[in-house]
C-alpha cells in the first residue's frame, strides 16, 4: 500500500490517490512491480460510478497475450453486468486470488479497499509511458466531474 497519497475532493466525491501508481483516462489503477509485473484495479471513482460489484471473472487464463481494450472478463454489480476490459498490453498474469476469500479478503474489497486489497489482476509486460500521475489523474477528475454536473471546463 502507498506511503503517500494525494487528498481529492470535488463536489460530493473525496478520494486519497495514491501517489505511487499511474492512472489511465478510464479509471484503472497501475501498480508497477518487481520482474515486470503491474498490478491492476479500478480507482475508487470507478467503484463508486459502478456500484457494489458481488460477482466476477475472468476470460482469459493466466499466460495469455492481452492488448489496450480488449474485453478479458466481466464483473457484476448491482446496477449493472459489463465487461472487464484491459487498460494495457501484455501477459495476463493472474487475478487477485484474496477476492476469492483468500487471506480473509473477498470482491467486496474491489470496492471498499480498491487502492489495497481489492486490486484486480497482474500482467507482466511493460509499463505503458502514456499514464497519468496521481496530479494528473486529479486534474482528469476535476474535467470528468465537472462534465457529469454540466459545468463547462
Amino acid at each position: 500500500m502507498a506511503d503517500e497519497y494525494l487528498a481529492y475532493k470535488r463536489s460530493k466525491f473525496a478520494t486519497r490517490l495514491p501517489t505511487d501508481r499511474v492512472f489511465t483516462e478510464s479509471h484503472f489503477w497501475i501498480a508497477p512491480e518487481a520482474s515486470g509485473l503491474m498490478r491492476i484495479g479500478f480507482t475508487k471513482f470507478a467503484t463508486r460510478m459502478l456500484g457494489e460489484i458481488v460477482e466476477f471473472d475472468y476470460e482469459v487464463k493466466p499466460g495469455d497475450a492481452i492488448e489496450v481494450g480488449q474485453a478479458i472478463g466481466w464483473f457484476e454489480g448491482f446496477k449493472a453486468v459489463s465487461d472487464l476490459y484491459a487498460p494495457v498490453a501484455g501477459s495476463f498474469a493472474g487475478p487477485n486470488p484474496g477476492l476469492d476469500g483468500a487471506d480473509g479478503g473477498s470482491v467486496e474489497d474491489v470496492h471498499k479497499r480498491p487502492y489495497d486489497r481489492g486490486w484486480l489482476y497482474r500482467v507482466e509486460g511493460p509499463t505503458p509511458e502514456n499514464l497519468l500521475t496521481a496530479t494528473d489523474y486529479a486534474k482528469f477528475l476535476d474535467e470528468t466531474i465537472d462534465r457529469m454536473m454540466g459545468k463547462s471546463s
